[in-house]
């Protein structure tokens, strides 16, 4: 009864190995994984903000993420090469019974392990290897960065207020910048801090850069660097002019004024990245 047992297990093993390449199968763990993942964000959003408003900001999932996800996947499945291993049942479970629980730490965790997994037991280079670069760079802004902010997060936000009430001449305690106007204080959150758009700048140069398979170069520090300064002057901006008056405040604040703003990170970092594979940009077009 046993072996009959174990016969059939093998046997179903046996027909899945042959029945889709190595790079389906991870491909369809990320699928399950990022929809996940992103999924938990999305009815958080929709329950805070309601649908519309939800929409407008992109369910609180910057876009950046959604094509990076997008982009990772379908590099991931181009190859279509080598069998499934026994590793990668065994790795496959493991990721189901994380992704399966409605954590999203635990999610973008298990994103990381089976990424770090395909880059260990992948041979360079690979369209395979491009992909997991990709979806390891996601799970940054989406785990690691807000993980990491908690370790920092009295300095990251005094650097912030510091740099609003410097540009409104206004005074300053902590993450409180009193308004330009004088009527109360504008309280800089986690949320709104600079830290999360430049982990956001940083996705976008990976994702760019992997998908078109920029060749490394000294120049490439340069272009990640104006790509996140450019994100952290936006960001201030933002703040200062938030920081003008209650009224500049609720504008700026709400779903329409956050929506504007993202699409201005959106392009500028875009466009930042995108002068810096300019060469591999063309080259494969």
């Amino acid at each position: 009864m046993i072996r009959a047992a174990t016969k059939q297990r093998w046997s179903f093993l046996s027909s899945l190995r042959e029945s889709m390449p190595r790079d389906e199968f991870f491909a369809g763990l990320y699928i399950i994984g990022c929809a996940n993942g992103i999924g938990l964000r999305m009815i958080k959003s929709i329950n805070e903000l309601g649908w519309a408003d939800a929409l407008l900001v992109t369910f609180q999932v910057s876009g950046i993420v959604w094509v990076a996800c997008l982009a990772g996947i379908s590099l991931i499945v181009f190859d279509k090469a080598d069998e499934i291993r026994v590793a990668d049942f065994i790795l496959g479970a493991a990721f189901l019974l994380l992704v399966a629980a409605p954590i999203s730490p635990a999610i973008w965790f298990a994103i990381t392990v089976l990424s770090l997994y395909i880059l260990l037991f992948t041979n360079p280079p690979s369209a395979r290897r491009r992909g997991a670069i990709i979806l390891l760079a996601t799970a940054v802004p989406m785990f690691w960065s807000p993980y990491f902010f908690k370790f920092f997060a009295n300095f990251i936000l005094d650097l912030d207020a510091s740099l609003v009430g410097w540009l409104l001449h206004s005074a300053r305690t902590g993450n409180m910048v009193r308004f330009a106007d004088g009527s109360g204080y504008l309280v800089i959150f986690p949320a709104c801090s600079s830290l999360a758009n430049v982990s956001h700048a940083f996705l976008c140069w990976v994702t760019i850069s992997q998908f078109v398979n920029h060749r490394r170069s000294p120049e490439d520090l340069m272009w990640c660097l104006l790509a996140c300064a450019a994100v952290v002057a936006v960001n201030v901006t933002r703040m200062s002019i938030m920081g003008l008056s209650p009224a500049h405040y609720e504008v700026l604040h709400g779903a329409f004024g956050e929506m504007v703003v993202n699409l201005i990170i959106l392009v500028l970092t875009a466009t930042f990245c995108l002068l810096g594979v300019r060469r591999d940009l063309f080259s494969n077009a």
